[in-house]
């Protein structure tokens, strides 16, 4: 057996290595390592919103119901965001499908007061009112009741509930009037 001394095996000399300057693999290609480009999917460009399109309006049968609006309205904006968010997650624990969670445009009106003495009115307050709509499909209808039960009996203070079945006024009702568009289109037709 013969001993190699710590000039031949750098690793057995205590500092041996650190003092060893020659670096082999300073000299060779990296092939590539490092290089993660070729591992990432191309993801497609994003696509341009275009027009929303009605859809054809799910009726139902005898045993389930079809598209289902639940409308939470409130005064307060996040007291309403939140309780849509339960009812959505509560719809998607129970299995059911929700179709949309949207917001419907802020509706503000003012309130105003009579003077005690006089027939002046001032502006006492200003009111917003913020809704939001979840859209529901593939109720059964044994199941509804339990369903509507549980949405009403966690209802928070200040939200008023209404659940009613889709139609195509609903669909147009989600988007802002545009008069000075429709005048426009009338001139042309």
């Amino acid at each position: 057996m013969r001993c190699r001394t710590s000039r031949e095996n750098p690793i057995c000399s205590a500092g041996g290595f650190l003092l060893n300057t020659s670096r082999h693999y300073k000299t060779k290609p990296t092939h590539g390592i490092g290089r993660y480009k070729h591992l990432i999917i191309a993801q497609e460009p994003k696509k341009k919103r275009g027009k929303v399109e009605i859809r054809p309006i799910n009726l139902g049968t005898d045993h389930e119901y079809g598209v289902i609006n639940i409308h939470l309205t409130a005064y307060d904006m996040a007291l309403a965001e939140s309780y849509a968010q339960y009812v959505h997650n509560l719809c998607n624990d129970l299995s059911i499908k929700v179709e949309e969670s949207y917001a419907l445009p802020t509706k503000t009106m003012e309130v105003l007061r009579l003077q005690d003495q006089g027939n002046k009115m001032f502006l006492d307050s200003v009111l917003t009112t913020h809704e939001r709509v979840v859209q529901i499909s593939g109720l059964s209808a044994t199941f509804a009741e339990i369903f509507l039960e549980i949405i009403g009996n966690n209802l928070p203070e200040g939200v008023k509930l209404s659940v009613k079945e889709h139609t195509e006024e609903d669909f147009k009702g989600r988007f802002k009037a545009r008069p000075e568009l429709e005048e426009l289109l009338a001139k042309l037709n």
